[in-house]
């Protein structure tokens, strides 16, 4: 089995050696780049399987990778920020960051939050065929309503039979909601469970992509996504 790829971006050297000898002995296959621009070359010559990529680098920064990277791909992307730098962790998952690490960090945790962000994402990196969907569409884990298809299995959303492309968090959350109908979740269960115990983050991260999926998803009279005003979201069908 090929081993899985992952693009570290970081302009100290020190700390990107470290970083890719934690993984390397991980049994991960490791690239580096020293700044925004070598990293958006490397991302198309070395189509890594998980970007980790530091916030402060010379010339363009993470932030500009990153919106450059979800132009044309949801491979997944872990952002790093020294400890007192100005992060900002929305800012970053809005653009489509799926989870940050505070430099410095224990080896075993970075290791662990990719091989998790890896497991989420599974098979949601590579861009799927429009004409391959229908026909694997109703296969694996999905859930239909009137006009969409949500497959998990293979990370597509249909609506009125086209491929609605979002990034794997988004689809994840969409899935999570609608195979639960009319069930009403708080922000921290969400959090919990798509995010896992691991990442440490505010619920805020939930509302940001709960925002994001309404901006993407068509208006339907048969189904929703649901506000209930100080618990949280469901998936509402009619």
């Amino acid at each position: 089995m090929d081993k899985q790829k992952i693009l570290i971006v970081d302009d100290d050297e020190n700390i990107a050696e470290l970083i890719s000898l934690y993984l390397t002995k991980e049994c991960f296959d490791t690239g580096i780049a020293a700044d925004g621009e070598q990293a958006l070359k490397m991302f198309k010559s070395y189509a890594p399987d998980l970007v980790l990529l530091d916030i402060m680098l010379p010339g363009i920064d993470g932030y500009e990778v990153l919106t450059q990277i979800r132009k044309e791909s949801n491979t997944p992307v872990i952002m790093l920020s020294a400890k007192g730098e100005v992060f900002d962790k929305v800012l970053g998952l809005k653009i489509g960051a799926d989870d940050y690490i505070i430099k410095p960090f224990d080896s075993n945790e970075l290791v662990a939050r990719v091989r998790a962000v890896l497991r989420r994402t599974a098979g949601a990196s590579q861009p799927v065929s429009s004409a391959s969907i229908p026909s694997t569409a109703r296969t694996g884990e999905f859930v239909e309503y009137d006009n969409i298809i949500i497959n998990l299995s293979n990370y597509t959303v249909l609506v009125d039979g086209k491929v609605l492309e979002m990034p794997p968090k988004e689809l994840e959350l969409l899935y999570f909601l609608a195979s639960k109908p009319n069930q009403v979740f708080t922000r921290e269960q969400i959090l919990d469970r798509l995010w896992g115990y691991e990442y440490i983050g505010d619920t805020r991260t939930v509302d940001v992509h709960v925002k994001r999926l309404r901006e993407k998803l068509p208006q339907s009279d048969k189904w929703n996504l649901g506000t209930v005003w100080g618990i949280g979201y469901k998936f509402e069908v009619k």
